[in-house]
């Protein structure tokens, strides 16, 4: 029996370098969305907000059958797994954090920085990581392993992968790690106030207060989608979105160019809800639309306003792409990292997870530990919180 060739392990540091319909491919081949599609990796890195000068060095990583050629020819070989990686400077943009394990290797005069990172920039959300068919994702995971140990970098981490990745790193050698989410679902509720009735009553009562504040500002939302999003809204978007971070006192993770690229090529997936008061636009929440597992999903991420009013971000994050779900056959609203406050709005406790090693051995066994500890007590976490929902509605 002949056995296989080995597959040529190939690592580019700027997704262009690669063709989109043979990284698309492989997307699509893992079930992945439109979140690890070319287009928008694209847009992080032509926009800068993903380079080395900010922290991001791409260095994504390639598997190719040559088919027995030494050498990768594209014209001849075939790619079977692709990973979006980077080399991070800092944890920030990430929310899993690790700052503990950084300062851990920094107080033992250990360099803990750079790492490797396996995600999606600045996304919070559950996917694939290993764009692969089940065929090689031991051979993805394996291959993303050998190429961390041979970096000498001091660890790996794979962020919010799907159940099938997760195994294949652990087989591999990466330790688990649960997080935390909380998503809405499309119980095939008519409306709001069909959605709003399945609430406990004190539920209820807090979110029609919240939205009667926001009316009482004499303040108005409206939704964008598609080819209704001008440059005009992009623009306002980014004033708010910029705002609200300088008033927090950061810059802004993302450019206006990265906006104006993912408005530009993939304007079908953004929902853009603005408020107005005086027929003036105040503020603004950007959400991802995609496709998976042939379910419309919404993907909550970026907000900002001009001024403050009142439980706005609730109406306009929250509420507002509520209504607009229930009326799109949206099936999942994923409300990005952590928020036990969004429990009191209708979404539910999930678990999520990432897959992480560490080349140091001994702080190795020291994660390893804390991880098991974290894991039970978000187990005991979860099982602790209450659904929002009448008891004869259920969990």
């Amino acid at each position: 029996m002949t056995s296989p060739q080995p597959l040529h392990l190939q690592i580019i540091d700027h997704i262009d370098e690669i063709e989109p319909s043979v990284w698309n491919a492989l997307v699509t081949l893992s079930g992945g969305s439109v979140l690890c599609e070319h287009a928008f990796l694209k847009a992080f890195e032509s926009s800068g907000s993903v380079a080395t000068d900010t922290g991001w060095n791409p260095q994504h990583l390639l598997l190719w059958d040559t088919h027995g050629a030494t050498t990768v020819d594209p014209t001849t070989a075939t790619l079977v797994a692709a990973v979006p990686l980077y080399a991070k400077g800092h944890s920030y943009g990430e929310f899993v954090f690790d700052w503990a394990w950084a300062d851990a290797y920094q107080r033992h005069g250990l360099q803990y920085y750079p790492k490797w990172l396996a995600a999606v920039p600045f996304t919070p959300v559950p996917g694939a990581r290993l764009l692969t068919s089940d065929a090689h994702r031991t051979a993805a995971a394996q291959a993303l392993l050998q190429w961390a140990k041979e970096s000498k970098l001091s660890s790996l981490h794979v962020l919010y992968t799907n159940e099938a990745d997760t195994a294949a790193l652990c087989a591999a050698g990466c330790m688990p790690r649960k997080h935390t989410q909380f998503h809405w679902f499309n119980r095939g509720w008519a409306d709001f106030e069909t959605f709003l009735a399945s609430l406990t009553q004190p539920k209820r009562k807090k979110i029609r207060a919240e939205r009667r504040k926001v009316k009482d500002a004499g303040v108005t939302t409206k939704v964008f989608t598609g080819a209704e999003l001008t440059s005009a809204h992009w623009d306002i978007f980014y004033r708010c979105y910029a705002n609200t971070y300088h008033q927090r006192g950061n810059p802004p993770y993302l450019t206006p160019a990265f906006f104006e690229a993912v408005g530009a090529t993939l304007s079908e997936h953004c929902v853009l809800a603005l408020a107005y008061q005086d027929e003036q636009a105040i503020a603004a929440s950007l959400l991802w639309l995609d496709t998976t597992n042939g379910q419309r999903r919404l993907y909550g991420r970026y907000w900002g306003a001009l001024q403050h009013v009142d439980c706005l971000h609730f109406e306009l994050a929250y509420y507002t792409p509520l209504e607009w779900a229930l009326k799109n056959d949206i099936a999942v609203i994923e409300g990005g990292a952590q928020g036990e406050h969004k429990l009191a709005r209708g979404f539910e406790p999930v678990q999520t997870q990432s897959a992480h090693w560490l080349a140091h051995p001994a702080f190795a066994d020291a994660v390893e530990r804390f991880l098991e500890q974290e894991r039970r007590g978000i187990d005991q976490y979860m099982r602790g919180l209450n659904s929002p929902f009448r008891a004869e509605i259920g969990d």
